[in-house]
């Protein structure tokens, strides 16, 4: 060493210096706190938060500076005062006591600064952070100097060295503190700019951080520091979070990918699922590069350890190349970990990026396919498959580890190239075991992979069955079958877990095999060496033990990877089957801009079906019409003649055969059926446009939607339900026809909208949208009112699937055929009305039964203001340890979860047990004799691994049978409390909800929750293992362990609650992903009639994104936690090493330092793994606490009360008794009806009318206890329904309800769900509702197929159906919900006679729109606005020309009067 540079490496002269430096730094920093106070008080700035990074963490720690250099100061002058004064002493003495000045002054600062600072985020002074560089540098060189010294002098360790440390150690943080803070504070500043910068951020949105990070914080994670600091102080919402930078938004991914998977695609839908793998390959195809390499950094890194291991041994041994090699070798041991520790967490983190990339695109790929998928692929797929694609197919392949396979492969290679250094030729026989291994593979992912399609076929069908039920649960209650369609899901769930039970059990054989399978390699190679006569000394045998331990990990988890490799197979290729069903045909119309010629719709020699299988029987065919601009058309024919696919046809949604349709202009549709969306009226009306509040009023005048908005709380603002739940079935209808009105289209086709509306309202309807609001327009409507046949300037009659008439209605009209049939029904109905008119005529004297009492009273009642459809709720803060702790007795009472930790603890033990053994009984080196024989040491260590390897079997297959059994137990659980709920809770929660519960939650608690909750056990266990051979070896280590779990745990828990909450924030924004899709799927109809594809796409990319970005900052977090750990981890081991290599030789048997040493190497990615899967479980445990939620939902009344069931025969007169009754929906909602008393005689008919909204079905809803009263009874035949079962009611009652409704299955299993009777009573009830010719003309007869929902088969012959279940049923009080809305005047002529023939003695009570379907009624009841406006027979009611009911008749035999001409 030069002696004119000895100086610098004197410690005396370096403290002094800094001493020195001190000093100044003191008196500059008094001055600037002296300015920065003044100029504070002179403002008097009032107080903000502290927004500082790490403020409370920095304060500390120059606090406790201050006070460590306190403490040196005062120990320092008691201990010398006695023993005399030197130098070093003088200089050790003044360099505490000015840093204790310094480090208090700073704390002062710091307070002073902050508390009084006036703006929310203020970044530290540069001084300060200049300073904390400078500590930092200027404390590991003392501390090198300090080493140096050390070794040349020999001396005790001096007071500097400690102080050094302590310094050194307090200075990183602070160093990070300083270097980091700058990009928090951009990043801030960016939050507030962006907005006003950046179109694509909303005001109240956070510009991403990770796009505005500098290198040093992507490099720790930093830039996730803001959403933790938050999360720590409140609960996280979704507009904490930062938005995604734009590479990692689904709206830069997913063009890109579509365009891939399209050019892939071979020119049509043929896509394959190679060529989806290859078009999801393109999209993060710079994160598989990046993530490779850094796995390959990882990889390689983590046999630097097992390399070095043998000559760490050596050297403990006394065997000494060089001199300070025992440091050299520490240096080289922890650079490699920090090397790959962070390798390790960046690839992670890329790997979850890409993830979180892919399924985004993926689910905007599959949702782009199902707004464009025709309408036989639709029926192929239901809205419960294509769910499945987005919830579990997406998701599996986002969390693909596509590197697992080819990842062990270079690990075994490395690995096996070590294990040839140290043994030679032994290493072929590691080579051989290790192939067969890797080999045992093949057969049992081929197994893997038919186990899991067959699971996820039973998944699929079960979601599909769920979804359906989900969707008419209403029509399942009123007929009380809810627990048989129970039954349907359970028995689909025995097959699903048929399925699963064999996966998990052979998950469990996998873990068995491949976890012994190291040990095995392990003792098959040492058994070679004795066998070759290669020498086994302890430093080879601990390389070769951390060699396998290392390949433990890859090795462990092949299976899984495997297993995953074929879900993912799996997933691709049913989303790649999907991508690949038909469009609909996009040549099907030719579309021409509008004023191109005079003709809006023409088809020529026109052929459709919607099956092209059955091409012989097309739905339509030899259509030949010509609509021109501005012309009215009206559609007539009877029950499933083809009406509906006409305008079909001209939509472009039927399969066109031959012949052309050319459509000019836009189009607006309204449906059949109602198809509203969750969401607001005023959004449902607008439908995209921009608000044009004059035209908006006149489109609510026109389809007399003002008095509705009147009475709702919030007007046009009220939130509807899913599929308008809050909306009566003539509300959802005029809605409907707004949103077609305010479209401003140039063509409007109806299919039949005015059937859901009462008489008045339709006539106005008719009037005001038609004939005035669209005059100039061309509209195609289809109609079973005859009255409005003669304003249209073309009327065309179907017939099976052909035009039989067309003309103007004279014209046709003495044509005779069809028309007149439809005509002469009419024409009956109204003879009707002329002749109750006529006796009416006879009676001077009458009087109306009303009610003023009951108006007085309800004008005193009101609602409390709030909407139906809440947000979601989601728990915050913790997840109790209740919930862990139900989950984990669900199973046998949680009895088997001692054995699996007694298992694990076993194999942990055995483990351990079996490398100390090696080490023990293996030479120290060459010249030295081993303690035991050869034979002994292999026996030994194999009976040790055999014994392992059983207790993983053993924990393998206890935690399958507890995990299926507590899957099963929650399922039921669940699935039962569901069903057992009442209507309210469907009416205030979407199917999506309840569907993401049902399909994603579960399969986390099927799967994910108990590998999850094992994982981490396991991990524990293994960890407290490392930490007690650590300990063993050398105690002292325990000073650091304590202190490094300490701020484990303390770093853990700052990071949970931001966690915690964001995964919750997840599971919520999940919902609308599924629901907006099952939304979309079910008015496909209407979304492309109206051209809004693009709109929907939009809207679902938004949720979708919102979905991802908790996903993203998850992960991020996730992977700032274990960069902290594992930077704490590589300290303690480093620490760990360097205490061994200082101790004295022969302190400490090398042998077993090397099994310690062995062991550390795995501590910092053990940690990490358990870091991995306690996040990882808290977010799953979400799922199982969401699972909870829906298992304690508030049930209806008992099905049966044992104690109070009627008699068989009740009831036998069928007398329904109406007491002063008060019904809302909710308890936040207003009354509905208000008060409501009247009696329904026994064995007669009642007819309902009333406006839409007056309270007609609320009435009927209460009745079969659908909807509980507030106040008041209803008594049929003395009994208050109330007290008896709700099976016991709803059984005896019958209804055909206002939406016809079938099920997927046959016609027998719709005719008969609960199978109680004969297939010749179900024949005869056909027959009777004028459906049997049609059902035996079809192959199958009573077991032809019916499509989800029924949508085989024509709206007319859904309510036919209806029909047949109250005739085969026949009870004594029948209730029909406007059940002839949907079929023409013959059919209701039709279903009346069936009625009436069939229920002569029965009770009807029946709503209905169509005034001549209640004049035969004995009694004719009308509601306004919940309460009885008349009660009293037809003829009376009549003769008051005054009465709302005489009113209504002589409007609606007016408007037939004036428009049919004969």
């Amino acid at each position: 060493m030069n002696p004119s540079t000895d100086f610098l490496l004197n410690p005396v002269f370096l403290h002094g210096c800094v001493a020195s430096i001190q000093f100044v730094f003191l008196f500059f920093i008094f001055v600037s706190w002296a300015s920065k106070r003044f100029k504070i008080d002179r403002t008097l700035v009032p107080k903000q938060s502290h927004g500082c990074l790490f403020y409370k963490q920095t304060l500390f720690c120059s606090l406790v500076l201050s006070l460590f250099n306190l403490v040196l100061c005062f120990l320092n002058t008691f201990y010398w005062y006695r023993n005399g004064w030197t130098d070093e002493k003088i200089v050790t003495l003044l360099h505490a006591a000015l840093g204790a000045l310094v480090w208090l002054f700073v704390s002062v600062y710091l307070h002073t600064l902050f508390s009084n600072s006036s703006t929310e985020s203020r970044k530290y002074p540069f001084v300060l952070r200049f300073w904390w560089v400078f500590f930092f540098l200027v404390s590991c060189y003392s501390l090198v100097a300090d080493y140096v010294y050390y070794k040349r002098t020999h001396d005790s360790v001096s007071m500097f060295f400690v102080s050094d440390s302590v310094s050194s150690f307090m200075g990183l943080f602070l160093c990070f503190v300083g270097l980091s803070h700058k990009t928090v504070e951009e990043s801030q500043n960016n939050n507030l700019e962006e907005p006003l910068l950046n179109s694509g951020v909303s005001r109240g949105e956070l510009a991403s951080t990770y796009e505005n990070a500098s290198f040093f914080s992507l490099l720790t994670f930093s830039w996730t520091n803001s959403v933790i600091a938050k999360g720590n102080k409140k609960p996280l919402d979704l507009e904490d979070i930062p938005l995604l930078a734009n590479i990692d938004s689904v709206r830069e991914v997913f063009p890109v990918l579509l365009n891939r998977v399209e050019s892939l695609s071979n020119g049509g839908n043929q896509i394959t699922t190679f060529g989806l793998a290859k078009a999801l390959l393109y999209i993060v195809w710079k994160e598989v590069v990046i993530t490779g390499l850094l796995a390959l950094v990882y990889a390689l890194s983590s046999f630097v350890g097992p390399y070095l291991i043998d000559s760490f041994v050596q050297y403990l041994n006394g065997h000494r190349d060089y001199e300070n090699q025992g440091f050299v070798l520490v240096a080289v041991f922890f650079t490699s970990k920090i090397i790959g520790c962070l390798a390790q967490r960046h690839w992670w983190f890329k790997l979850q990026q890409a993830g979180i990339r892919a399924r985004s695109a993926m689910v905007g790929v599959i949702f782009q396919k199902g707004l464009t998928i025709s309408g036989q692929s639709k029926q192929g797929n239901s809205s419960g498959e294509i769910i499945n694609f987005m919830a579990v197919d997406a998701d599996r392949i986002g969390n693909f580890g596509w590197y697992d396979i080819w990842l062990v492969l270079v690990q075994v290679a490395v690995g096996l190239a070590l294990l040839y250094k140290n043994l030679g030729l032994a290493a072929v026989a590691s080579l051989i075991a290790t192939v067969c291994v890797l080999l045992a593979n093949l057969p049992l992912g081929n197994v893997q992979e038919k186990l899991q399609d067959d699971l996820m076929k039973s998944k699929d069908k079960r979601m599909k069955s769920t979804s359906e039920i989900l969707k008419n649960m209403r029509i399942l209650k009123l007929q009380g079958w809810e627990m048989k369609f129970l039954s349907k899901i359970i028995k689909l769930r025995d097959e699903e877990e048929g399925a699963l039970k064999k996966y998990m059990y052979t998950l469990s054989l996998n873990s068995f095999l491949f976890w012994g399978a190291p040990t095995v390699v392990a003792g098959i190679t040492f058994a070679t060496c004795l066998l070759v006569g290669i020498p086994l000394e302890s430093g080879k045998v601990l390389s070769t033990l951390a060699t396998f331990k290392i390949l433990e990990e890859p090795i462990y988890n092949l299976p899984e990877s495997v297993s995953f490799f074929f879900q993912t197979k799996v997933s691709l290729d049913r989303i790649a089957t999907f991508l690949r069903t038909k469009d609909i045909d996009s040549d099907a119309i030719t579309k021409v801009p509008q004023g191109s010629s005079s003709t809006a719709v023409e088809i020529i020699n026109g052929c459709f079906s919607w099956d092209l299988a059955a091409f012989s029987n097309p739905t339509l065919k030899d259509i030949n019409i010509r609509v021109n601009q501005g012309m009215r058309v009206a559609v007539c024919g009877t029950v499933g003649s083809g009406k509906s696919s006409l305008l079909s046809c001209i939509l472009g949604e039927i399969s066109k055969i031959s012949g052309s349709v050319i459509v000019e202009g836009s189009k607006a549709y309204v449906a059949q059926s109602p198809w509203i969306q969750s969401g607001k009226i005023e959004d449902n009306i607008l439908f995209g446009k921009e608000m044009d509040r004059e035209r908006y009023e006149k489109v609510l005048e026109a389809c007399s939607l003002k008095k509705d908005l009147e009475v709702l709380s919030f007007g046009d603002q009220t939130v509807i339900g899913e599929r308008g739940i809050n909306l009566s079935g003539g509300q959802k209808q005029r809605i409907q026809i707004a949103r077609a009105l305010y479209q401003d289209a140039d063509i409007y086709l109806f299919d039949d909208p005015f059937s859901a509306v009462d008489a008045h309202t339709g006539s106005h309807l008719f009037k005001e949208c038609i004939l005035r609001f669209l005059e100039s327009k061309t509209v195609i409507y289809i109609t079973h009112q005859v009255e409005f046949l003669p304003a249209a300037d073309l009327i065309l009659v179907l017939g099976d699937g052909r035009i039989t008439q067309a003309g103007k209605y004279d014209g046709i009209l003495n044509s005779g055929g069809d028309f007149m049939d439809l005509v002469g029904a009419h024409k009956d109905a109204l003879s009707a009305i002329d002749s109750i008119k006529t006796s009416v005529q006879e009676h001077t004297n009458s009087s109306k039964n009303t009610n003023d009492s009951q108006n007085d009273e309800a004008n005193g009642i009101s609602g409390s203001k709030a909407q139906l459809v809440q947000e979601e709720e989601r728990e915050k803060g913790r997840v109790g340890f209740s919930v862990y702790w139900k989950y984990i007795t669900t199973a046998y009472g949680g009895a088997l979860v001692p054995f699996i930790i007694l298992a694990q603890v076993l194999f942990q033990a055995l483990q351990i047990g079996s490398n100390y053994w090696m080490a023990w009984a293996s030479s120290g080196s060459p010249s030295d004799q081993a303690p035991v024989t050869g034979s002994t040491l292999i026996i030994v260590y194999a009976g040790l691994a055999v014994g392992s390897a059983l207790c993983i079997l053993a924990r393998g297959l206890l935690l399958a049978t507890a995990a299926y059994k507590a899957a099963t137990h929650l399922f039921h659980k669940m699935h039962f409390a569901i069903f057992r709920s009442p209507m309210s809770f469907f009416d205030s929660t979407p199917s999506g909800r309840i569907l993401n519960r049902a399909s994603t939650d579960q399969s986390a608690v099927d799967m994910n929750v108990p590998n999850q909750m094992g994982s981490f056990v396991f991990a524990v266990i293994q960890l407290l293992g490392i930490i007690a051979v650590m300990s063993q070896a050398a105690w002292q280590t325990i000073t650091i362990v304590i202190p490094v779990a300490g701020t484990s745990i303390w770093l853990q828990q700052y990071y949970l609650p931001s966690a915690r909450e964001m995964a919750r924030i997840a599971g919520v924004c999940k919902g609308p992903v599924v629901q907006n899709f099952a939304e979309t799927i079910s008015g496909l109809t209407t979304i492309r009639s109206f051209d809004q594809q693009t709109r929907f796409q939009n809207m679902n990319l938004k949720l979708i994104d919102d979905f991802s970005r908790p996903k993203f900052h998850i992960a991020a977090a996730r992977e700032w936690l274990g960069f902290c750990l594992d930077m704490l981890s590589c300290f303690t081991f480093a620490a760990f090493l360097t205490f061994l290599v200082s101790i004295p030789e022969g302190t400490i048997d090398p042998s077993i330092a090397g099994v310690a040493a062995t062991y550390g190497l795995t501590l910092s990615s053990l940690q990490g793994w358990i870091v991995w899967t306690l996040t990882d479980l808290e977010n799953k445990i979400i799922s199982v606490e969401r699972i909870f939620q829906y298992s304690s939902i508030p049930s209806e009344p008992p099905l049966v009360i044992a104690s109070n069931r009627p008699d068989d025969q009740w009831p036998s007169q069928g007398e329904v008794n109406i007491r002063h009754l008060q019904v809302r929906y909710a308890p936040h909602m207003p009354l509905v009806l208000r008060g409501l008393t009247c009696t329904f005689s026994g064995g007669r008919k009642t007819g309902i009318v009333g406006r839409t909204g007056s309270g007609k079905s609320t009435l009927i809803q209460t009745l079969f206890r659908l909807v509980e009263p507030v106040a008041g009874q209803i008594l049929i035949d003395g009994i208050n329904i109330s007290t008896i079962g709700l099976h016991d009611l709803r059984s005896r009652l019958s209804i055909i309800p206002q939406d016809p409704t079938m099920f997927e299955g046959t016609i027998r299993s719709n005719m008969d769900p609960l199978e109680e009777f004969t297939d010749d009573k179900i024949w005869e009830a056909l027959d009777k509702c004028q459906l049997g010719d049609e059902v035996r003309s079809k192959e199958g007869k009573l077991d032809s197929p019916v499509t989800e929902n029924g949508e085989n088969w024509s709206v007319g012959q859904r309510q036919l159906v209806c029909l047949g279940r109250v005739l085969l049923k026949k009870t004594k009080v029948l209730v029909l919900d406007e059940a002839t809305a949907s079929v023409d005047t013959a059919s209701d002529g039709m279903i009346q006679q069936t009625l009436g023939k069939h229920f002569t003695d029965s009770t009807v009570i029946m709503i209905a729109h169509r005034i001549t379907s209640v004049l035969d009624s004995d009694m004719v009841l009308v509601l306004e606005q919940g309460l009885v406006d008349e009660y009293d027979s037809p003829k009376k009611l009549l003769e008051d020309d005054s009465s709302s009911f005489a009113k209504l008749v002589a409007e609606y035999s007016m408007r037939s009067n004036s428009s049919i001409k004969t």
